[in-house]
């Protein structure tokens, strides 16, 4: 190893070889970028404009947002840009960086996904203790530990990483700085389900219901996702699919994300609704 001469830069193959594809595709992943700020940006703003939404819940909803924008920005222009070119290259730090910001950005959707299922257990289980157990000043406490505990799996799996020697090929088969690693995270609705269920009222049940739908559907299709694409055995054709797969759990789902609370939350579509007529909210 020491006449190895150590390599300075990656060559990223990006999504696709085939050209014919390229600038469907380009127009395709440039809309949903463009859907995916302005819904995650729009919903910060609404949340944070509307004091009838300054509750944990949506506070937790603002930084999943956040998350999301950063989360996408750090591989969706680099992917719209292997579009219009036929290699990308990216220094050895540069790779260095955008991996760590991918793994920091994840590791905070998964452990905040966890997070958020909490919070609704304390809502729909401990109705009576909500307020008490979930205080602002907790959110801000989980918050802050989310991102520590990000930065930390960032730093340590991204130090590892680039401290194995690098001499031989240069050619990444995929369209950012990838790792062959995830969180895995365990967020149980059996509880919360049960108590929906023992509900006599079928009222209480479908308000129940409603405040945890969202939050299910959203934490299912990340975790489903990630799941497929690390668990499954290594081969060629999993490293096909795993680009493909990425792609869903990066740039898809984090524009998914503000249309299913909002669609599916009537404080959101009522605030929204206020927002647009240009009535202040009370």
């Amino acid at each position: 190893m020491e006449n190895c001469t150590r390599v300075t830069q990656f060559l990223l193959l990006g999504l696709t070889q085939m050209e014919g594809l390229k600038g469907i595709l380009f127009v395709l992943f440039l809309f949903i970028y463009s859907v995916t700020l302005m819904g995650n940006l729009g919903m910060i703003t609404l949340i944070h404009t509307n004091s009838q939404l300054h509750t944990p819940m949506y506070f937790f909803l603002s930084v999943l947002s956040f998350i999301d924008s950063s989360f996408t920005t750090v591989d969706t222009p680099r992917l719209l840009e292997s579009f219009l070119t036929s290699g990308q290259s990216i220094s050895f730090v540069g790779c260095m960086v955008q991996m760590a910001l991918m793994t920091l950005h994840g590791t905070a959707e998964c452990l905040l996904l966890a997070i958020m299922a909490y919070d609704r257990f304390a809502a729909i289980c401990r109705p009576l203790l909500y307020h008490n157990i979930v205080s602002q000043h907790l959110c801000v406490l989980l918050v802050m530990f989310t991102y520590t505990a990000s930065v930390a799996n960032s730093a340590l799996l991204t130090g590892y990483i680039f401290k194995l020697p690098y001499c031989g090929p240069n050619i990444i088969n995929h369209y950012y700085c990838d790792i062959p690693a995830v969180l895995h995270l365990a967020v149980s609705y059996a509880y919360i389900l049960v108590t929906i269920y023992r509900m006599r009222s079928l009222k209480a049940q479908s308000k129940a219901s409603s405040t945890c739908a969202s939050h299910l559907t959203v934490t299912c299709l990340y975790y489903s996702t990630i799941t497929f694409m690390y668990a499954q055995p290594s081969s060629l054709s999993s490293m096909e699919q795993n680009k493909v797969v990425s792609v869903f759990y990066t740039i898809v789902i984090p524009m998914l994300n503000p249309l299913i609370y909002s669609l599916r939350n009537k404080d959101v579509k009522a605030a929204l609704k206020r927002r647009c007529l240009g009535k202040v909210p009370s």
